[in-house]
């Protein structure tokens, strides 16, 4: 009888065990990370931003030259000649050292830009959703308005009136990418605010400036995250263009779009110039839209298969 007692608590406990460690396998399986493991295109996506991150962190050792330093003797070199990887520009300078250093500026621009806009957006939409009526029409309306200028045309407006420069190249696509934020953060306030927590949260007393903060905002982190990694591609471009409409980087900074500007006067003669910045550009862009890509079918409940 005791023997048989024993052998059925050394089951109950063998079950436990086993069914502990099959939870742990379960919510190892179902994590962020591992549904973003199993997605192929966004780990083509990360891998190609970690590779650009580590371009851009590590230039100064991956360069054999100066990104700045003229070499009039040895302009325009095709690839590999001279010992230059991606040849030499108009004045000589190292095309390699040029991408590279200009991978720095485009992705500290691009993140510096999502990351003012994100912020402004994010506060301008946690105001509008929640507070509602009046203050939600009059911010949503100003919205509205940004959003009736072309994107590019607002920031070459703001790069007018601004100067060049990197920080007021940050501050204009960040400008010119706050109504998309607002209205994302405040889609998901609406929705968020009704929730039971949120009015138990009220029930017992909770200030509106803590509801927004500590309830509210957390929960909209995850389309936060998606929408921001989507906004670091589209930023990336603008920072092209504006450098190729030489409204931005000033020179003789190195960026994608200013080497792209300069390799278009000679496409007939030294088309490497072109090719290989906007293959950066395109590349980039391509990695940081592969990734968006997977974290929203990661992180949004509305893509879960």
């Amino acid at each position: 009888m005791l023997a048989k007692k024993k052998n059925n608590q050394t089951g109950e406990a063998l079950g436990s065990d086993s069914t502990e460690a099959l939870l742990r396998r379960e919510r190892k399986a179902n994590s962020a990370w591992a549904k973003l493991r199993r997605n192929k295109t966004a780990m083509v996506g990360l891998v190609i931003v970690l590779v650009m991150i580590f371009l851009a962190v590590f230039a100064p050792l991956l360069c054999t030259y100066d990104p700045n330093k003229i070499d009039i003797a040895n302009m325009y070199l095709k690839p590999g000649q001279g010992g230059h990887i991606f040849g030499t520009d108009e004045v000589g300078r190292d095309l390699f050292a040029r991408c590279l250093y200009g991978a720095r500026v485009s992705l500290i621009v691009a993140f510096g830009g999502t990351v003012v806009a994100g912020i402004i957006g994010v506060l301008l939409g946690l105001i509008a959703g929640y507070c509602g009526g009046v203050v939600d029409s009059v911010i949503m309306r100003i919205m509205d308005g940004m959003l009736a200028f072309p994107y590019i045309l607002m920031a070459i407006i703001l790069m007018t009136v601004l100067g060049s420069g990197m920080f007021n190249v940050i501050l204009a696509i960040g400008i010119g990418n706050v109504p998309s934020f607002a209205r994302v953060i405040r889609g998901e306030v609406h929705i968020i605010k009704n929730e039971e927590y949120c009015n138990a949260s009220r029930a017992i007393g909770v200030s509106r400036v803590r509801m927004m903060f500590t309830h509210i905002l957390p929960n909209t982190v995850s389309p936060l995250i998606v929408y921001a990694t989507l906004g670091i591609a589209g930023a990336i471009i603008s920072e092209a263009a504006l450098s190729f409409l030489g409204l931005g980087i000033s020179t003789p900074t190195a960026s994608w779009g200013s080497i792209l500007r300069s390799g278009k006067e000679v496409l007939n003669t030294s088309p490497h110039l072109a090719f290989i910045s906007g293959g950066f550009i395109l590349v980039t862009v391509l990695g940081f839209n592969l990734f968006g890509d997977g974290l929203r079918d990661v992180l949004d409940p509305k893509m879960k298969q």
